[in-house]
């Protein structure tokens, strides 16, 4: 056994944790916080030597020929090895604690300076983050060794110190024992990818700082010290300002040293548990809209600035997210700094995720045929590895106000080696509460404060909340998975969060998609010829890798927002969201559209206490407005700074649509092959093998390309990736029509015929009836039967496949808008008249995917010239891509245009659910109606 592979040997020479913080030489410094102007701190970031070994035993005492690498960043991302990402596999052999006999290495040096001033101080050298293990040598001996890669490493290194220049030599493993905790679903990368820098103490320092604050008083563990308020002068806390997400007010402990003096921010707040089992933040009951959340870069992978973690909760902030779990690791001390400014509630999680022994024999085991001691969970010399994480985390983050609770780590199943962190955790902080979701799904329900499950359905999150016998808040640590377009569920989630008392939230999977960029394109699992991968389950994300919003990210938004809205005649319910903020502090717009367009606008003012409502007499008289498609209300929350926070639309009244018909056509052309229809500068060929169109003139121009298709299939999304599978077997991949009869009869043209995947029976009758009219108007009407016994469940879409000659057309809607939508990812969409063209219907997933849908539609008009009016409403997509290429591309860049407008005009397209990871997508959402009607107008513009 090498040294790195023993379980028991988790850190040589290192300190002991104690909570994060700077020490500064004046009470100035310390209250203005900025850690780069204190004298008693050295950034080491920057451009160190580095030596790559692919084997950790050919590492030489001599390096001559050294690189250069910046620090902090990972070595994957830097030419160094190629990333590889994996979700559940290890990417190694499961046999601990041996690691891979060839252990790849990577070496750092580099050289700073010590003034006298320092020399006679203590100096400390912080290692925020180093994977999987280092070992520091300063000026050539040996100090230290410690693992658990996203855990802060702390060494004196005074003693080995000069005065003048002084070298930093740091050896870091790819693998070792503690590889085997670090299996979370993430790229793997190695190095020191978080700051590294010194401190300078006073000679007998203090050592930690425990803060205790409740809603009444601050508890500080040293003697000396002063609590500032958010304008730097003493504190009163006779009434003191308590700390919550919409409002984090904190306070700064000041601790003097002889010559140090070391703040820390302070949020005054409680957190406990009602007898309803709600969550109460200083006893108000508070709901949990959140996201988890991954360190992850496309340029820089681990490695995240401030700056970066700055943007990221920023646009949390913009999507109304509260809520954080740092999936599955500490983060870095000034992400919680920012969390703690800016409020969110965080869920901090240990550094520990054993995924991959569910399967490492082959078999799946995590939760079926259970052998617990089979798993280091439950071996007794592996327990300090795991008590080490749990106990690492808390005490550097422990004087978070941010943090309401403690978490285990995850999948990782349920062994002693858990429980006794549970122990040590419950033992160390009574003033939070503990996570451990595979103890709540694995039975072990007494071990952990609140009932966690993952990608629960509708249906099961309902009967934990009604359960008498489940006597625990219940939190979805993970929900609504976001891959790629979608996720299409998190508004029903919500709703249930406030219909029942003991569900206090949730987390979405995940906040941004996990890629690599390789000549500007996202890249992921098995671009990098690894052993083992999961391909793009990384691209998971709620925002794009670069943070930019989809509309998926847009439909959460609202879904988490803080008001809600219901129409009760001619008046209007509105409920206050927020939890501590009345909410007079936004304003209020209400727009009255008709027909798509803005006819009346006003701001108010809403006096409306936390969970309160309010009923609102609706301030417009739409008597006097004769509308063709409808009258909507638009309601707008937004902030003083005019950003929009919240957003409901509510329909006022609804219009049959009229489309433009005058005397019916009867003068056909019938030949063998083709039926021919000309009238008021249209010309229609409808092809009797085909029972469609295969050429429409207008004006002497053609419109088409191609004939038209009635289809059911659809470019997969990632969240269709298992019905997939019963799709293909049903061949709905592979159409094909057949067509029974067509015959002309007076003004119309019947057609019976079928759909069918090859080698496989019909899925789809239908008769088609295509009524003409002299005004060149077409109507087309659809009566079909989906077979009784379809093993494929639903259909992903039913309708039919229009190929524009023009390439990219413009066009002008009357739908929802202006991003993508779905039937059951809308909450962001609102009934309009949008005009926008092809190209910009085209959403950059990863791995290119359906994408571009619009719900209900009422009239949609080609530029080209054609027009579309439903008989009440359709679904439509407008592409510059086939659903071919779509199909088949695997990346961005291996997309290909066919010189086409690809217009689809359907009767409806199944929602896009989160069953990449979550559950199956819910019925309301499916067609998996055996009847179907349809029918909608083909018209000259």
């Amino acid at each position: 056994m090498r040294v790195y592979e023993n379980p028991q040997l988790i850190h040589e020479n290192i300190e002991k944790q104690r909570s994060y913080y700077i020490p500064y030489d004046s009470l100035e410094k310390a209250l203005e916080g900025k850690k780069e102007k204190s004298a008693y701190y050295m950034l080491l970031n920057g451009e160190w030597d580095f030596k790559f070994y692919k084997r950790d035993i050919d590492v030489c005492d001599d390096i001559s020929d050294w690189d250069k690498i910046p620090v902090p960043s990972c070595w994957q991302m830097h030419g160094y090895e190629d990333p590889n990402y994996a979700n559940v596999n290890y990417p190694h052999p499961v046999d601990p604690p041996y690691v891979p006999d060839e252990n790849p290495c990577g070496i750092y040096r580099r050289t700073f300076n010590i003034s006298d001033e320092w020399g006679e101080r203590e100096t400390y050298i912080v290692f925020e983050g180093a994977g999987s293990c280092m070992y520091l040598y300063i000026n050539g001996e040996y100090v230290g060794y410690s693992t658990g890669a996203h855990n802060q490493k702390e060494f004196n290194i005074t003693k080995y110190l000069k005065s003048g220049e002084n070298e930093v030599l740091v050896k870091v493993l790819k693998w070792c024992f503690g590889s085997y905790l670090e299996d979370q679903d993430f790229f793997r990368m190695s190095g020191l990818f978080r700051d590294v820098y010194l401190l300078s103490r006073e000679v007998g320092h203090i050592t930690d700082i425990d803060i205790q604050a409740d809603d009444k008083n601050i508890f500080v563990s040293c003697d000396d010290y002063d609590i500032y308020d958010m304008n730097n002068n003493i504190a009163d806390l006779d009434n003191p300002v308590l700390w919550n997400a919409e409002n984090p007010y904190l306070y700064t402990v000041v601790v003097k040293g002889k010559t140090e003096f070391i703040p820390i921010k302070v949020g005054m707040r409680t957190v406990s548990i009602s007898d309803k089992y709600e969550l109460l933040i200083n006893g108000v009951s508070v709901k949990l809209k959140g996201v988890n959340h991954h360190d992850t870069n496309a340029e820089k992978g681990w490695t995240m600035s401030e700056e970066d973690i700055r943007l990221d909760l920023e646009r949390m902030k913009e999507l109304n997210i509260n809520c954080i779990r740092t999936s599955h690791y500490p983060p870095t001390p000034e992400f919680l700094n920012m969390c703690d400014e800016l409020g969110f509630y965080v869920v901090d999680e240990a550094d520990l995720e054993t995924h991959g022994f569910c399967n490492r024999n082959s078999i799946w085991d995590y939760d079926g045929t259970r052998k617990p001691d089979e798993w280091i969970h439950s071996m007794p010399e592996w327990k300090g590895a795991f008590t080490d994480r749990i106990e690492k985390m808390i005490e550097r983050d422990k004087n978070h106000p941010c943090i309401f609770m403690w978490s285990t780590g995850n999948e990782s199943d349920h062994g002693v080696n858990h429980r006794e962190m549970i122990k040590w955790a419950r033992n160390r902080d009574t003033s939070r509460i503990i996570h451990c979701e595979d103890a709540s799904r694995l039975g072990f329900v007494d071990y952990p404060d609140v009932h966690s499950r993952m990608y629960t359905d509708l249906h099961y999150t309902e009967e934990l909340a009604k359960s008498p016998i489940l006597q625990k808040p219940v939190f979805l640590c993970e929900y609504s998975h976001a891959m790629g377009n979608g996720p299409g569920d998190v508004k029903d989630y919500v709703e249930l969060f406030y219909k029942y008392p003991k569900l206090i939230g949730g987390c979405i999977w995940e906040w941004a998609d996990h890629t690599v960029l390789v000549d500007g394109v996202g890249k992921y699992g098995g671009d990098f010829e690894e052993m083992t991968h999961d391909g793009n389950f990384c691209c998971d994300g709620l925002v794009f890798h670069d943070r930019s919003f989809k509309a998926g990210s847009m439909s959460a938004k609202y879904a988490y927002q803080t008001f809600a809205s219901e129409l009760n005649g001619n008046d209007l319910k509105i409920t206050n969201r927020y939890d501590f903020t009345n909410l007079n502090v936004d304003k209020f717009v209400l727009e009255l559209v008709c027909d798509g367009e803005i006819v009346e606008k006003t701001e108010i003012k809403l006096d409306i206490m936390p969970h309160e409502f309010k009923g609102i007499a609706i301030p417009f008289d739409i008597s006097k407005y004769d509308s063709k498609l409808g009258i909507h209300l638009n309601v707008y929350q937004l902030d003083n700074d005019g950003y929009e926070k919240g957003f409901v639309q509510h329909e006022l009244k609804k219009n049959n649509t009229v489309a433009p018909v005058d005397e019916k056509f009867t003068g056909f052309v019938d030949d063998r092959n083709f039926i021919y229809a000309e009238t008021n500068g249209i010309k229609y060929t409808f092809d009797k093998l085909y029972g469609s169109f295969s050429s429409i003139v207008i004006n002497g121009e053609e419109k088409l390309s191609d004939y038209i298709r009635l289809s059911a299939w659809r470019a997969p999304l990632d969240n269709d990736r298992r019905i997939v599978l019963k799709w293909r077997d049903e061949r709905l991949d592979k159409e094909c029509s057949k067509v029974y009869s067509c015959t002309v009869e007076d003004n119309k043209i019947f057609v019976s015929a079928s759909l069918a995947g090859v080698s496989r029976a019909p899925f789809f009758k239908y008769n088609a009836v295509y009524e003409f009219f002299k005004n060149g108007t077409v109507k087309v009407s659809l009566d079909g039967n989906v077979r009784e016994v379809f093993p494929s469940e639903f259909l992903p879409r039913l309708g039919f496949e229009i190929m524009l000659d023009k390439e990219n057309d413009g066009f002008t809607d009357w739908g929802m808008g202006d991003l993508e939508n779905y039937c059951d990812m809308n909450n962001h969409a609102k009934f309009g008249k949008y005009t926008t063209n092809a190209e910009n219907e085209y959403v950059n997933y990863i791995m290119p995917q359906e994408h571009g849908n619009h719900t209900k539609t009422r009239v949609l008009e080609m530029d080209c010239g054609l027009k579309f009016v439903g008989d009440d409403e359709f679904e439509f997509n407008v592409s510059q891509y086939s659903v071919k290429a779509l199909e088949e591309a695997m990346h961005t860049d291996e997309l290909v245009k066919n010189g086409c407008t690809n217009l689809r005009i359907d009767y409806r397209v199944s929602g896009t659910g989160s069953a990449s990871c979550g559950p199956v997508l819910e019925k309301k959402y499916r067609i998996d109606e055996k009847k179907i009607n349809f029918s909608f107008y083909i018209c000259k513009k």
